[in-house]
């Protein structure tokens, strides 16, 4: 391993002394490893350390309705999450001694728990039998596990992820394969698949613990099947002329009858009924078009309410009777009425959410490039309205993905909304959040790709910041809660793709928000039913007129300007700009700047384009207005060496390109205001080593910040003050 990584390092080093020239105002990457050293600036072990992991420190569905040790039922414990998905093309699971290392390094980053996502892929790779388990995968996933516990870090693991499961014989492992995924909520074949599948895995002892995993306390929480809602996974396989597949009708038959008992009494309810259709022989089609809005519609998401129910309930005993004492979750995606509906009966409530999704690593794959902030933050307001109110939530899966230049959004809009939210856990999406160093061989990681956190600067970047801003606690939780009130099935429409409307999710950048059983009673200071007759104004004006809002709260939905009811965070929508002024952080993300920025301790005077600027305190409990080191990011936007894309929006791909990494030029002037004193200024390398001080003063701390320094391109930078 040490040779590869000499000869790796050689060759980049190589190729960056012979390049003839770079693209005007972008920089490479001089970094190779991505190890960083105990007590560098970017080691936060001994700023968010991680206990041991016994029975007190199970972690539970505490006493206050959020994620808690079971020791103390009623402090809440906030998991900033590592996503592991794996697979031979990023390089799978390490060996035993890369397994140690990478263990140790999510520690120091700041994770405290990791997910364990496309288990059943790796497992099954290259496996023509049914569960026939790749042995030398099993070990090194059972060595990672006991590494992680080590450090700290509990499991959460997908008792399904790829829609081939256990089944040998595939070769399509990671893409889409319509059945199993679908049919595990109504087919008992599907149904004892999936049984069988988390049994063989969960219940074998791991040799590096002396437990099974699943009795193990380290195992937080269980997603029983990955992104399985039914009118989503239809979705996923639709075909022209066939939205959703034969094996739902028998069901959707059986379903209808038991609720409507004839045929007569379904065609008073349905007008569109033919002629042919018949209950008594099973008959009733399916609809023929899912965006055609029709109450056969409206039944059938009726139908999957109950039949997703009733499939939780029915795995959730199979967790039980194996002996497991965890949270269980699953419907992790769609944010729809219908399965909002669904999730009220779950233990935890999980949601994935992207901005500006990327389906294909092909050429020819295309984003719309657009701004989070542009729309006020849709993907984190859709997630917010899935939560139900009194119970754990977290996000398993989110991303501003690559090749998209707004993307540094991301470590400054979800880590600090999901603190507001008062949320229990962040994921951010990728084949793994950090890599031990450039150029692995790898196909996966030749170049940054999307769902690659680890070789993105950008990504990095953002991930530092959440973990203060989200584990740490840096932003504070709302101070007020926005219900948003659910009957039950009467809220469902003709249209299947009824969501909380956008006008009313607003809210969640001011205050929390959340679903909460109604008793069908109207309530004052709730969003309440029909939505139609709700407005974000009027609740806004009556939480000032009631004392829960300042007045001087700046938040005006018809002008796109929304300031959290901790006076935290600012969003200016049109402006695309997000700014937080807490005491030990202070950050903004911007599209532009037509003026200055003032946080509070720090006024940003002006810089050269967009980019995501935070500064935050290292020192234990100081705040920025008195730390003696602070930790400043500063993430432009990176790209791949030779990257080409189609057209000049830059939004489709042509090709990825290859390493080393580059970053774009970018400088800010700022000034620590009435902070004065011995001051130096160092970069920060991606590998946490501290370079030579760029800049230093006794006076007032005001400097410019250039990210094209003489160690390389920096986004992260050390603010020492004596």
């Amino acid at each position: 391993m040490k040779r590869l990584v000499r000869i790796l390092a050689a060759a980049l080093a190589l190729t960056i002394s012979t390049s003839p020239a770079w693209p005007a105002d972008w920089l490479p990457v001089r970094e190779i490893s991505l190890t960083i050293a105990p007590g560098s600036p970017l080691d936060f072990s001994g700023v968010l350390p991680n206990g041991p992991i016994d029975g007190d420190s199970r972690l539970v569905a505490g006493t206050n309705g959020h994620l808690a040790k079971a020791g103390p039922p009623d402090r809440p414990a906030r998991l900033f999450c590592a996503s592991l998905a794996w697979s031979p093309a990023s390089g799978g699971f390490p060996n035993h001694a890369d397994a140690d290392v990478y263990a140790r390094q999510l520690a120091m980053h700041g994770y405290n728990i990791a997910r364990f996502h496309f288990i059943d892929g790796s497992l099954m790779f290259d496996r023509q039998r049914d569960f026939d388990f790749d042995p030398e995968i099993l070990d090194r996933i059972h060595y990672l596990m006991a590494a992680l516990k080590r450090n700290g870090i509990y499991w959460m693991v997908d008792g399904l992820t790829s829609w081939r499961g256990g089944y040998g014989g595939h070769d399509d492992r990671w893409a889409p394969s319509e059945g199993l995924k679908l049919e595990v909520n109504y087919q008992d074949r599907a149904f004892a698949h999936w049984k069988r599948l988390v049994t063989d895995f969960l219940t074998r002892v791991n040799p590096y613990t002396g437990i099974a995993p699943i009795r193990d306390d380290a195992l937080a929480m269980v997603i029983l099947v990955n992104e399985n809602s039914m009118e989503f996974e239809t979705v996923v396989h639709d075909r022209a002329g066939r939205p959703y597949p034969d094996s739902l009708r028998q069901p959707f038959n059986i379903w209808l009858r038991e609720r409507y008992g004839s045929t007569q009494a379904l065609r008073a309810a349905w007008p569109d009924l033919r002629a042919n259709e018949r209950l008594e022989n099973a008959s009733v089609r399916l609809p023929v078009e899912r965006y055609a809005d029709s109450p056969r519609l409206r039944d059938l998401q009726a139908f999957f309410v109950d039949t997703e129910k009733g499939a939780v309930a029915r795995m959730t005993r199979v967790m039980r009777d194996l002996g497991y004492r965890g949270l269980v979750s699953d419907y992790n995606n769609w944010p729809t009425v219908q399965t909002g509906l669904t999730r009220q009966n779950l233990e935890a409530v999980t949601m994935n959410t992207y901005q500006d999704g990327v389906m294909s690593y092909e050429p020819g794959a295309k984003i719309k490039n657009e701004s989070s902030l542009a729309d006020a933050g849709s993907y984190m307001r859709m997630a917010a309205a899935s939560r139900w109110l009194g119970k754990p939530f977290g996000i398993t899966e989110y991303d501003h993905l690559f090749w998209n230049r707004y993307r540094y959004e991301a470590g400054l809009v979800m880590p600090a909304y999901a603190a507001l939210q008062g949320w229990d856990m962040l994921c951010r999406h990728g084949h793994g959040p950090i890599a031990l160093q450039y150029g692995e061989p790898f196909p996966h990681k030749r170049a940054m790709l999307p769902y690659a956190i680890a070789l993105d600067p950008v990504a990095r970047a953002g991930e530092t910041l959440a973990a203060l801003l989200f584990r740490r606690g840096d932003v504070s939780v709302s101070r007020n809660t926005f219900p948003f009130l659910v009957r039950g099935e009467e809220d469902l429409t003709d249209d299947m793709q009824a969501a909380e409307p956008d006008a009313l999710t607003v809210l969640s950048l001011v205050s929390r928000i959340g679903l909460r059983r109604s008793d069908g009673l109207r309530e004052p200071l709730a969003v309440n039913q029909p939505r139609g007759e709700a407005d974000a104004g009027k609740l806004l004006a009556a939480m000032k007129t009631a004392g829960l809002l300042p007045e001087n709260n700046r938040s005006d939905p018809a002008r796109g300007i929304f300031q959290s009811d901790t006076g935290e965070l600012l969003l200016d929508r049109d402006k695309r700009s997000l700014t937080l002024s807490t005491p030990r952080t202070e950050a903004a993300a911007f599209a532009a700047l037509d003026g200055p920025i003032d946080l509070g301790t720090i006024r940003i005077e002006r810089g050269d384009g967009d980019a995501l600027f935070a500064a935050s305190a290292l020192d234990g409990a100081a705040s920025l207005a008195t730390a003696k080191r602070m930790l400043l990011i500063f993430a432009t936007d990176a790209r791949n060496t030779n990257m080409r894309l189609q057209d000049r929006e830059e939004n489709v791909i042509e090709d990825f390109g290859t390493l080393p990494v580059l970053i774009r030029k970018g400088t800010l002037s700022l000034e620590f205001k009435h902070r004065t004193g011995r001051w130096r200024l160092s970069p920060v390398g991606l590998d946490g080593v501290v370079h030579a001080p760029l800049e230093s003063g006794n006076g007032p701390l005001r400097f410019d910040l250039d990210n094209d320094t003489p160690a390389g391109p920096a986004t992260f930078f050390l603010l020492e003050t004596d």
